[in-house]
């Protein structure tokens, strides 16, 4: 999609100049990519790039600027975000926390996920409410999107985090611990592997998938926001969730 076609269909105006080279000093857009996400990232090309929603965001976006676009993976969004001063990006497409925000800024959401539990046979817990108590053990990966919500919300049960999701639920099944933090959709298939175990109804959040940019890069955030904000407008979002088949996983988020 060339730069005006783009414009076009988002209903916006071009870019500033000033703005272009703010992001793209080089003529290409660096974007960020969190590879463990497996709604948002489904494939990966001959070359081994990155195929899915967030990649796709991150070219109508470059498209949108009129430059070229280089995708940065990461196998971890707390990678990403670690990277946020070192210059490795030019914009990042991960969950929008609040420990995050200390170095990134955010535009709002363009996706959501909702997070819940999985409970063990025999669990006694019927609600995600209930698992919030004292002596409760909640298995969960460290430093996603849910389990930094978790880390600021939980009071009283236990967290106890491992570094991957294959760690946290082998943890989960040997040590017996008492719930499985998670995204429903992730969670969904790790229950058709545990007999007797069950994913709770409802969720304590919804990870808020978003396109952040580094505090020093803080003035395009109004033009990234603006993006968005159109990109959910036009259909543009909902296009692109359903042409990686993540549709009823994934949902569009609502206007900002």
């Amino acid at each position: 999609m060339n730069p005006s076609a783009s414009s076009s269909r988002l209903g916006l105006a071009p870019p500033s100049p000033d703005i272009r080279d703010l992001l793209a000093p080089g003529g290409v857009l660096r974007a960020g990519i969190n590879l463990s996400n497996f709604l948002l990232v489904t494939d990966r090309t001959p070359e081994g790039d990155p195929v899915g929603v967030s990649p796709d965001m991150a070219r109508a976006f470059a498209d949108y600027l009129g430059v070229g676009l280089a995708l940065v993976p990461y196998s971890s969004p707390g990678l990403i975000a670690d990277a946020a001063g070192s210059d490795e990006w030019d914009i990042a497409l991960i969950g929008a926390e609040p420990q995050r925000a200390e170095f990134i800024s955010f535009a709002p959401a363009y996706c959501e996920i909702e997070a819940t539990y999985l409970v063990p046979d025999g669990s006694p817990f019927s609600s995600v409410d209930e698992v919030d108590a004292a002596g409760v053990r909640i298995a969960v990966t460290r430093r996603t999107a849910y389990g930094l919500w978790l880390e600021r919300n939980i009071s009283r049960a236990m967290l106890v985090q491992f570094e991957s999701g294959k760690e946290t639920l082998a943890a989960f099944v040997g040590e017996k611990l008492d719930a499985l933090a998670g995204l429903r959709p992730g969670l969904l298939g790790d229950a058709a592997g545990i007999p007797g175990s069950r994913v709770l109804p409802g969720g304590y959040t919804a990870v808020r998938q978003a396109i952040g940019t580094p505090r020093a890069k803080h003035a395009a955030l109004e033009t990234i926001s603006h993006f968005v904000e159109a990109a959910k407008r036009s259909g543009l979002v909902e296009e692109l969730i359903d042409r990686r088949g993540v549709q009823g996983r994934l949902t569009v988020a609502p206007a900002a």
